[in-house]
């Protein structure tokens, strides 16, 4: 039976990589899938989706104001049976968005599976986010591990200095050098000045 997954967790998590590699399983099956990516990221080109590790695939983007479910039945209807819906950057998802996806596995039978981040910079639900932990059949965390050595569940965005930002608007596409993962007790210490961390700065940065 269909049903509706969400992947949540902390950045640096590998989602992506999750999401690749269960596209991949699918196609060695001889299964169909469809990979979708919200237009909001594009640091891999528009319609592309690709994890730190050097994996990637093609993608069709969406903008917030797609109907998911007729998108994929538009699909099913010029390419034939699909067996899998992979949603990349999921909490960037309207909360209309994830009703669709919900009518994706009821009314046509397709799995969906959303990877994306629970909570944003300060601590607060994404909205796709929000309505896949409301609404999803199955929910799976990414597990990730803070500086500290604890598990990591929440996301800090920090300046060049590793210093957290606590103001500005909830989303501003950015990997390593802009976001750090970290543990509830981290995020606490960090966000009222006490701590600092040391952003991931990238090859020759």
């Amino acid at each position: 039976m269909a049903k509706l997954y969400f992947y949540y967790s902390a950045m640096n998590a590998g989602k992506t990589t999750t999401l690749l590699q269960s596209a991949h399983n699918y196609r060695e099956r001889g299964m169909r899938t469809l990979i979708l990516v919200p237009t909001l990221d594009h640091r891999a080109g528009s319609g592309t989706v690709a994890s730190r590790i050097g994996l990637s695939a093609s993608a069709t983007a969406f903008d917030r104001g797609a109907d998911l479910h007729a998108l994929v039945g538009a699909d099913i209807a010029r390419h034939g049976p699909l067996h899998c819906v992979l949603i990349d950057e999921a909490q960037f998802l309207a909360r209309d968005q994830v009703w669709q996806l919900g009518e994706v596995v009821d009314a046509l039978g397709v799995p969906v599976l959303c990877y994306g981040l629970r909570t944003d910079f300060r601590g607060e639900l994404f909205e796709g986010s929000q309505y896949l932990l409301a609404w999803a059949d199955e929910l799976v965390e990414i597990k990730t591990i803070c500086h500290s050595g604890s598990k990591a569940t929440m996301t800090v965005r920090v300046d060049e200095h590793g210093r957290a930002v606590n103001e500005g608007p909830q989303v501003e596409i950015g990997g390593n050098e802009r976001y750090v993962s970290v543990s509830r007790a981290q995020f606490k210490r960090i966000t009222r000045g006490e701590d600092r961390v040391e952003p991931v700065r990238p090859p020759g940065g």
